[in-house]
């Protein structure tokens, strides 16, 4: 059950788990139920490495697991050789915007870019440490110069020309300003200037505010700013796949925070955003790009806010007429996540109490016959088949894992019977009556 866990894996679970996320490490080690799912994103991303690009949409009850989904799905990539980024959608974060916003969500992609050999994230300067040594020695191999030799100042201007050379084949809009920043990272790698190499990272994760000051610190004459980040995106996806990658994916949570926004007609525009990425990506207009969206049903079949109120948007993402709860279409771009049977729940339970164990090197007195008497006490309560979640059991029976770790001789049956049912949603009628108060304002 603990096959090749780490306790680094172990304590990120735990502690995630206890704190009501989900772990950035191991969630391979607490899948269960999701076979089919995984299996059909598989193929989806050896479509993906094949040069094609996709767009799913997760769909699911808060709580139902959207964000272990997504997770998951980092885990599958990274071992696939794939660039992997995560942001979540928030009130300053959107893909459209006129005053930062769209900006932001671009900085935090770039921000949580990983790789296999850094899936916490910022691997950013890591990946292009390795694209310019790249250059270095293809440049160094075509003019006959050794290595170290290549290095030297008086050989620079080569590699100035091959790295502008290189970006210009590889970027369509934006290229120039963005070969100029990859120049001067450059320039501050081999000469050992910090501050440069800080700056020109600045400018490539959009964290530049004004022209003025990229240009006096860059010499540069545009920043990456709300109109322009999606191009800057795909030009990225380019670059990560002439280094060798399999492609770039996306994933982009809480899109709650779309469906929220208090204008109808900032909504609307960022719907078509998404429409512009879906149709770029099913239409072969950029390859090797693979984005993944979470969010509630109500975020897509609600038909005054949700994606279904946009009818381009609704006419694609229409499930499968002849899809049922026994017959599941995984190839169609929504993927409606089922809750979690109670069997699935049980191994789910067992796993985490493995890992527990593992993690503080001790066995909490749980047996399988406590599990199923916990999950009885549990499902039974009043409330339970509305409010209860896979977060809340899990985040409970780790609460009664710590309780008993440090005082044995507690009660487990009392403890269990003290098990109450919150309803952890969010109050969506709430945020309805708001929104549609400051329309009519």
């Amino acid at each position: 059950m603990l096959e090749n866990l780490k306790p680094k894996e172990a304590t990120a679970i735990v502690n995630s788990l206890l704190g009501g996320v989900v772990p950035k490490l191991g969630v391979q080690h607490i899948t269960v139920g999701r076979s089919p799912e995984v299996e059909a994103f598989v193929h989806a991303l050896d479509d993906v490495k094949n040069g094609h690009s996709l767009v799913k949409f997760w769909i699911g009850d808060f709580g139902a697991g959207k964000s272990f989904m997504l997770h998951l799905l980092n885990t599958v990539a990274l071992k696939q050789k794939f660039v992997v980024a995560n942001a979540d959608f928030t009130p300053d974060n959107r893909l459209y915007a006129n005053d930062g916003k769209a900006v932001a969500l671009y900085a935090a992609i770039m921000d949580n870019i990983a790789i296999q050999t850094k899936p916490e994230g910022g691997a950013l300067a890591t990946l292009l440490e390795k694209w310019i040594e790249q250059v270095i020695a293809k440049t160094a191999q075509t003019h006959g110069i050794s290595l170290t030799d290549i290095r030297q100042p008086t050989h620079l201007p080569l590699i100035q020309t091959a790295i502008m050379q290189t970006i210009q084949e590889l970027t369509d809009v934006g290229g120039f300003d963005f070969g100029m920043v990859v120049l001067k990272y450059y320039e501050g790698y081999v000469t050992g200037d910090e501050q440069l190499r800080r700056n020109a990272l600045k400018w490539l994760k959009g964290e530049y505010r004004t022209k003025t000051e990229a240009r006096q610190d860059l010499g540069v004459r545009e920043i990456i700013h709300d109109l322009n980040y999606y191009d800057m995106l795909k030009n990225f996806c380019r670059l990560f796949v002439s280094m060798g990658y399999s492609g770039f994916m996306i994933n982009l949570d809480e899109a709650i925070n779309l469906y929220k926004i208090s204008t109808a007609a900032m909504r609307e525009k960022n719907y078509e955003k998404i429409l512009t990425i879906y149709n770029d990506c099913f239409q072969g207009k950029i390859n090797h790009l693979f984005l993944n969206f979470a969010g509630t049903r109500d975020v897509l079949e609600n038909e005054r806010r949700g994606l279904f109120s946009y009818q381009a948007l609704k006419s694609r993402l229409e499930t499968n007429k002849f899809e049922t709860a026994g017959v599941r279409d995984f190839a169609q771009p929504v993927i409606r996540l089922r809750p979690l049977t109670h069997n699935e729940v049980f191994v789910l339970l067992q796993k985490l109490r493995a890992i527990f164990d593992f993690n503080y090197k001790t066995q909490v007195p749980v047996s399988d016959t406590d599990i199923q008497a916990f999950m009885e006490e549990m499902f039974n309560k009043p409330g339970a088949s509305e409010f209860l979640t896979p977060r809340e059991v899990i985040r409970d029976f780790l609460n009664i894992l710590s309780l008993l770790r440090q005082n044995p001789g507690l009660d487990k049956q009392q403890l269990f019977g003290d098990i109450q049912i919150r309803d952890e949603r969010p109050n969506e009628s709430a945020v309805d009556a708001l929104v549609d108060s400051i329309e009519i304002l």
